[in-house]
């Protein structure tokens, strides 16, 4: 199983600034490096891009880092893009580069991104509807919410809940595990039909393959809108300027959570060939496609989407 948005990311410090190219990607500008850090959905949406925009005449390089050597990357020129901004996650990294503005957040390319706590369905039918109902029923999920690892922002935000006494989470405990750890315990409960409560995001397979609902939370624990989440298209500024046909195409290369979701699970879950599921994607959706390639233009400047029919 190939790692998730929200996973931890892999150490970053032995990582070096360099990535390694033959020459900076300002000295390259006719190339676009993308940076793609280890997740299924930004992986499968890079792959995409390079597969619509090789027809039209630019070459495409990505680059498989974290995401510290991403935002790194950006600010010195050796990556122009990455189609995988959550936000407000990564604030921290974003709001210095982008107030200098060395890079810009081009658009939010996934329509519906949230975090938040779940329930499987039939807790939500029987009235656990909200964080409020938690308290109430701390003897059936013994006091537990489950999550992916110490350290996680989504850990962070329960520790803090619990220390404030949030919506009586005080006597709680934070089971923290993995990506998989966790919604292996959410698969076997729901198999037994036991009470669980866990860290549930969408983009995500999760969300394709288990009955689960999201908690309301009036408090927004998890951030504005009950953890509604944007994902932007991050674009290094001088890149934007040169390539103003380039970034028209990225402002209309944009998804539904459901759409990524079935990235991750088809590229992360079944393991499929990253190749594979863009072409699917895209050959199975050209109303779609055209729609992000209207007023885009070949290299030469002539339309785009007659050539990328073509070549579908």
């Amino acid at each position: 199983m190939r790692l998730s948005p929200t996973t931890p990311a892999l150490p970053l410090i032995a990582l070096p600034l360099s990535l390694g190219l033959a020459s900076p990607a300002l000295a390259d500008d006719a190339t676009l490096d993308i940076g793609v850090p280890p997740w299924p959905g930004v992986t499968v949406k890079s792959e995409m891009v390079s597969q619509l925009l090789a027809p039209l005449g630019y070459e495409t390089r990505t680059h498989d880092v974290g995401l510290q050597v991403v935002y790194q990357g950006l600010e010195t020129g050796d990556i122009d893009a990455l189609l995988g901004g959550w936000m407000p996650a990564q604030q921290k990294m974003f709001a210095p580069r982008e107030e200098s503005g060395v890079i810009e957040g081009l658009v939010n390319n996934i329509e519906g991104a949230q975090m938040t706590l779940v329930v499987p369905d039939y807790l939500h039918e029987q009235g656990i509807t909200s964080f409020a109902d938690l308290d109430d029923h701390r003897e059936a999920f013994d006091g537990k919410i489950h999550s992916f690892g110490a350290g996680s922002a989504a850990s962070d935000v329960l520790y803090q809940a619990i220390d404030d006494d949030a919506w009586g989470l005080g006597d709680w405990e934070v089971v923290d595990t993995s990506v998989i750890g966790m919604l292996g315990a959410a698969s076997s409960a729901i198999s037994r039909e036991e009470p669980i409560v866990w860290v549930g995001w969408t983009p995500h397979w999760m969300n394709l393959e288990l009955p689960m609902r999201y908690l309301d939370d009036p408090k927004n624990l998890f951030g504005e809108d009950n953890g509604a989440t944007d994902v932007l298209t991050v674009l290094r500024s001088d890149y934007g300027d040169a390539h103003p046909n380039l970034e028209r195409f990225f402002e209309q290369f944009t998804f539904a959570a459901e759409e990524q979701s079935w990235m991750i699970q088809q590229f992360g879950q079944e393991e499929r060939e990253v190749e594979a599921v863009a072409r699917e994607w895209l050959q199975e959706h050209p109303e779609r496609v055209a729609a992000m390639l209207e007023g885009v233009t070949t290299a030469d400047g002539d339309p785009a989407w007659p050539v990328v029919k073509a070549s579908l």
